[in-house]
């Protein structure tokens, strides 16, 4: 079977984890809790993918310990952070939009959203892990790439983490480690896992998956990423505004001034 072929096999499985989300966050009052899962649906898909090929290739190999590492550290962070916490303010505004009914039409404007998102996003997952070709320096970079980020997102999350869990820091504005030197530094990471998995991909003659990485980034600069945490958060958190104007937005950077 083609990469093409091979990436259209894991819609149907992607849309039965989104209803098992659903029934999840539906259990517990909580739609927030869909973002425990999205990195889920790219390790299904991965896991449909390299099924669909049959073979296990070094490259097919590669992408699955890196999509796997990836997944089930960003969910076991995720459900740590969010799963008894109140439901993020980004869905509770969804849910006020959307009321009365939220809880079923949540099945199509958040849980299937994200499904076919994470479908569209995970097609270089499939142009990789369906060619036979062997290994090649494109994909040493692309690897050390996603691993990379990988290591970026994961640092960020944790000295996050930290900082939040110190009473002391209760009203303050993270702007230590990673963070003095952007303001979304996961978010980098997550960028440059993508573009990471889309170098393999290329090594693997799967170039026409390029409009992946470049929705990712999208929904990382301009969608649900930087631009929808930071649409209030001024108003919300004043101090956020010097934070603003000494920090890069996204691409890391020396910060301006003190």
């Amino acid at each position: 079977m083609n990469a093409a072929g091979l990436w259209l096999t894991a819609l149907a499985p992607l849309g039965v984890l989104a209803l098992v989300a659903w029934a999840v966050a539906t259990a517990r009052r909580n739609a927030g809790l869909v973002d425990i899962f999205w990195s889920l649906f790219f390790l299904l898909a991965a896991l449909v993918y390299a099924q669909g090929a049959g073979g296990h290739s070094a490259r097919a190999t590669v992408v699955l310990g890196l999509v796997a590492a990836w997944a089930f550290r960003l969910a076991g962070h995720l459900a740590v952070r969010n799963w008894n916490a109140p439901e993020d303010h980004r869905y509770v505004q969804i849910r006020a939009r959307n009321e009365p009914g939220f809880t079923w039409k949540s099945v199509y404007l958040v849980f299937g959203l994200q499904a076919v998102l994470a479908w569209i996003i995970s097609a270089p997952l499939a142009g990789a892990i369906a060619s036979p070709a062997p290994l090649g320096f494109l994909d040493a970079i692309g690897a050390v790439l996603a691993a990379t980020g990988l290591a970026i997102e994961a640092i960020a999350d944790y000295q996050l983490a930290r900082f939040k869990a110190d009473p002391a820091n209760a009203r303050a504005v993270m702007d230590r480690g990673l963070w003095r030197y952007s303001r979304h530094p996961n978010y980098f990471g997550e960028f440059c896992v993508w573009w990471g998995f889309y170098a393999i991909a290329i090594a693997a003659g799967a170039e026409w998956t390029v409009f992946a990485p470049f929705l990712m980034s999208v929904l990382l600069l301009r969608v649900s990423g930087v631009a929808l945490l930071e649409r209030d958060i001024g108003d919300r958190r004043p101090a956020y505004r010097q934070y603003i104007a000494r920090t890069n937005a996204f691409f890391p950077g020396p910060a301006r001034g003190p």
